[in-house]
This record gives structure tokens, sequence and C-alpha cells, in this order.
């Protein structure tokens, strides 16, 4: 069977009412994959699939509806597809509802609901949704005001890599927000985040070289790292690289 009578074949089984059908067609059509891209094809075929209750097409369609892509967009209309998916325990449609209802873009915003969503694409190991959740305990947003758990959500979403929340986590580790304060593991977390070129974690991290906290004093690494905040435009880094001479000695 050639490509051509796959879709075919895709096609028939879809204007037949065939769900799964209907969402791999609108796929086809949202990726231009073997056929002309074409959104407003891809929202049709979606939204065919949608009111079967379908997970996967509800989220396409409220992500359509979200950015505009084949449809007017109407944050709305996005908001009430996303709600159908997050209700299946669909993920990423949980992580986009929670960030509507913490922006209030298609729903009055509501802190609580975006805690709800939030917990459950977290629960899920969903990178945003971790760190989401981390900032709204570290804010008190939606939850009650909790530095433990703050830390402990930010810290599932640090190890996965996001560096943003990697600095965040080693701040709170300097600091003793939620955890036990601990100079070792901060500068251990700013590492790791400034090699991801985050201009705050290379200014905290030069800042522990400078310091001899939570690693050897080092003037030449504090340098190298000041430096590396410094050409992304941060001005305390630049202060503190005018104090280290060519030698690599405080001056």
């Amino acid at each position: 069977m050639t490509e051509e009578d796959d879709k075919l074949s895709l096609q028939e089984k879809a204007e037949q009412g065939d769900a799964n059908a209907q969402y791999e067609l609108g796929l086809l059509y949202y990726k231009g994959d073997g056929v002309s891209q074409d959104y407003t094809k891809a929202a049709e075929w979606f939204s065919k699939a949608a009111e079967q209750e379908y997970a996967y097409p509800q989220f396409m369609l409220g992500f359509m509806y979200f950015e505009g892509q084949g449809v007017s967009q109407d944050y709305t209309k996005a908001a009430k597809w996303f709600s159908k998916a997050a209700e299946q325990g669909y993920a990423g449609a949980q992580v986009l509802l929670a960030n509507m209802y913490y922006k209030g873009q298609g729903v009055s915003q509501d802190y609580i609901k975006a805690a709800k969503w939030c917990g459950k694409a977290a629960e899920q190991g969903d990178a945003y949704a971790q760190s989401m959740l981390g900032f709204m305990y570290f804010e008190g947003q939606g939850v009650s005001q909790d530095y433990t758990k703050a830390a402990e959500w930010l810290s599932k979403a640090a190890e996965q890599g996001d560096a943003d929340v990697q600095c965040l986590l080693g701040h709170m580790y300097y600091s003793g927000d939620g955890v036990p304060q601990d100079y070792t593991k901060a500068a251990e977390w700013y590492g790791k985040a400034a090699e991801q070129g985050d201009a705050n974690a290379q200014f905290s991290l030069g800042l522990m070289y400078y310091n001899g906290h939570g690693v050897s004093q080092n003037y030449t690494k504090a340098a190298e790292w000041f430096g590396k905040a410094a050409e992304q435009g941060d001005k305390e880094a630049k202060d503190f690289l005018a104090k280290i001479d060519e030698n690599g000695n405080s001056v």
C-alpha cells in the first residue's frame, strides 16, 4: 500500500467517524506531513475528534484557539478545550490551563485553580508545572506559603535541567529558605545553571568563589564567572570584576 493509499484509507475512516483517524488526519494537516499544511483543515478534524471526548485532539484544538491557528484566536474556547483534556488527565492541557487561570486568560484569574491544575501536571512529572507550583508555594499564591514545599517542587524541576529554577534553588540553599542553609549545595546549583548560561547564576557562582562560600576561595574562577555574567550585561558582575587584577588577586 502506497503512502497515498494510506492517506485515503485514513480519510475514509475519519469521514466514517473514527476519532483516532480524525486526530491523525488533523495532525497530518497541522504538520504538512504528506499533504499541504492547512491549519483550517487541521482544526476541523481535531474538532470532530474532540467532540468524541478524545483528549489529544481536545488539547490540540485548545492550542489552536490559544494561538489563533486555523481559527480566530479565542482564549475562552481554548480554556474550554484545555479543561476537557485536563479532566482526562492530559498533563500538557493541565499546565496550559493552570497558566490561563494564573494570568486570567479566557477565565477569571484564580490562583487556587491554577495551583490545582499545576499540581496535577507536576505529579505527572511535568518540569514546567513543578517549577510553577514551587514558585506558587514560595510566593503563597493559591496555596499557603510554604518554603519547604517550594523547595521540594523546585528541586524536582531543577533535576530536569531548568536553569532558572536551578538558580532559584541555589538562592534558597544560600539563604536557608525551606532547606537547611548549605553553601556547598548552593554553589552546586548555581554551577548547573551557570553552565547553561544563566547570568544571575554566573554572577552568584562568581561571588561564591570570591568569598569562598561552598567552594575554595579562588579569585581566578571568580573572575571567570563574573566575566561571563558581565558579557550578558550584569552590572554587579562588572563591578566585582574590576576588583580582581590580571594575576587573579583581589584589589
